[in-house]
């Protein structure tokens, strides 16, 4: 990755060493980054808040407060009231931090207590803690970050919402809520995932001119996805296509009282483009899926071998929708994965897959939180990246990691998913998401994009209904027409 902002997502070491290079090796001196980092915060608070009245910068230690001292003088200089909100010692005077703390000094800037500078203000800008922080947040900054929360203050961030771990997104004890986050230099992976988008507010990344080749000597920790770039490596169809030209899914689960899932995965994978779309499942749901969508093509399957000229016609098997965990499931699970055939692998497929744990390098699992702890036996919120990392490098194939900031794993990259909102949370998202990609791979014959644009397209669907209709009440079917809009 040759640009800062060209989708590269960093940890803080990786931060620290473009840091580094910049400085000791092109010569770019630390005061000078931090004034453009100050200017930057100034330069999109005017931006959003013309006439923003008295300022509260609040200011711990290190580097970041020393960004903060220097807005404080930025804005003073513009006629504009700033009070820093010390809560950190006094900066060396021998550091950047230290010049930095007299610049602000000399150009008049009342420098108070944090609960003297939020007393008579009507903005805060928050410079408490930077990417360095390790363990919860101490008490003294603990309370003023929750004062900061009660109150009903616009927010700026420098850097990254204090108390917010730029590795995992996890809030640390506790977390500034902010309404915009400029971060610097490079892109922080916790910023766009776990807790991180709800922390993080809008995000704006300002590169502060760091030379571009810097970049190409550190190897970012992930990619964060784009629609427009994925959706032009999807070729379009030739005219002289047919429907076997367009792949074949079958979609295998649906066990007794579990139709739902079955109809919904079926439908988004049909209604994104794959050619043919069968189902395999029990007997009970023939003729709900007729009644619901006559293009899908279900069978009901009472013993193994009523599944063996199904996955002979098959190109890709979507399994685990509705499957469950009893004797028929285990039946059409392990039937399922005798076959050769790529396999997306969601629900209670990847439940039973806990319970057997096996490899196999042709297939898609796409497990949320819970299911990934119980693939791994463990927690895995507390760490999105290396969990996605170690369930792909276990199982094989691509790994999917589903949640805020979705995550994706092949063996050679990690991506995000940059899109998605809380309305996403309800029942039958993840059957749903499982069709599309099992149509994408049909059509396609391409794992790793299958499951970047799929994922994508998914998201992205869920936030243009949600701008349109509001994220309360979202329903999982409704994205399948709007990602058929967007695959065209």
């Amino acid at each position: 990755m040759t640009s800062p902002d060209g989708g590269a997502l960093y940890l803080t070491q990786q931060v620290r060493e473009l840091d580094r290079i910049t400085i000791e090796e092109r010569g770019v001196p630390g005061l000078i980054l931090m004034r453009r980092a100050a200017q930057a915060c100034v330069s999109e608070l005017l931006n959003r808040w013309p006439a923003p009245g008295t300022t509260a910068v609040l200011c711990g230690s290190g580097n970041n407060a020393g960004d903060g001292f220097i807005i404080a003088g930025l804005l003073a200089q513009r006629g504009i009231e700033a009070k820093v909100g010390l809560v950190g010692r006094i900066p060396d005077p021998e550091t950047d931090a230290g010049s930095a703390y007299q610049f602000c000094q000399e150009c008049g800037v009342t420098i108070v207590t944090a609960e003297e500078a939020m007393h008579e203000a009507n903005l805060i800008v928050d410079a408490l803690l930077g990417t360095g922080i390790s363990g919860e947040v101490r008490p003294e900054y603990a309370e003023i970050i929750s004062a900061v929360n009660r109150g009903r203050w616009p927010v700026l961030s420098v850097d990254i919402p204090s108390g917010l771990s730029s590795d995992t997104g996890n809030c640390q004890g506790s977390a500034i809520t902010s309404d915009v986050t400029v971060t610097f230099i490079g892109k922080k992976l916790g910023l766009l995932t776990a807790d991180g988008p709800h922390q993080t507010g809008e995000l704006v990344f300002a590169g502060l001119d760091v030379p571009l080749d810097v970049y190409a000597q550190v190897q970012s920790a992930a990619v964060e996805l784009d629609y427009t770039e994925l959706i032009d490596q999807l070729e379009p169809r030739h005219q002289n296509s047919h429907k076997v030209s367009h792949g074949h899914v079958l979609v295998v689960g649906g066990n007794k009282g579990m139709g739902g899932a079955i109809m919904m995965a079926s439908e988004s994978a049909i209604m994104t483009g794959a050619g043919l779309v069968s189902v395999a499942t029990h007997p009970s749901h023939v003729a709900s899926l007729l009644a619901r969508r006559p293009e899908v093509m279900p069978r009901g399957v009472r013993n193994k071998d009523e599944l063996v000229s199904l996955f002979e016609r098959c190109t890709v098997i979507v399994l685990g929708p509705g499957l469950g965990r009893d004797d028929y499931a285990r039946m059409l699970f392990e039937a399922a994965l005798e076959t050769d055939k790529p396999v997306v692998l969601d629900a209670d497929g990847l439940n039973l897959l806990s319970e057997n744990p096996v490899r196999r390098e042709n297939w898609i699992l796409t497990p949320h939180p819970g299911e990934a702890g119980r693939l791994l036996d463990r927690q895995v919120q507390e760490d999105r990246l290396s969990a996605v990392m170690e369930l792909q490098q276990k199982f094989g194939g691509v790994a999917l990691l589903k949640g805020a900031g979705t995550l994706i794993a092949d063996g050679e990259q990690v991506s995000l998913v940059p899109y998605g909102n809380p309305g996403m949370a309800v029942a039958g998202m993840g059957d749903v998401l499982s069709g599309v990609i099992g149509s994408l791979l049909a059509q396609t014959g391409k794992p790793e994009f299958s499951t970047r644009l799929g994922a994508v397209v998914h998201s992205l669907a869920a936030d243009n209904v949600a701008a349109d209709q509001g994220e309360r009440g979202l329903l999982a079917t409704e994205l399948v027409p709007e990602m058929r809009g967007l695959l065209q």
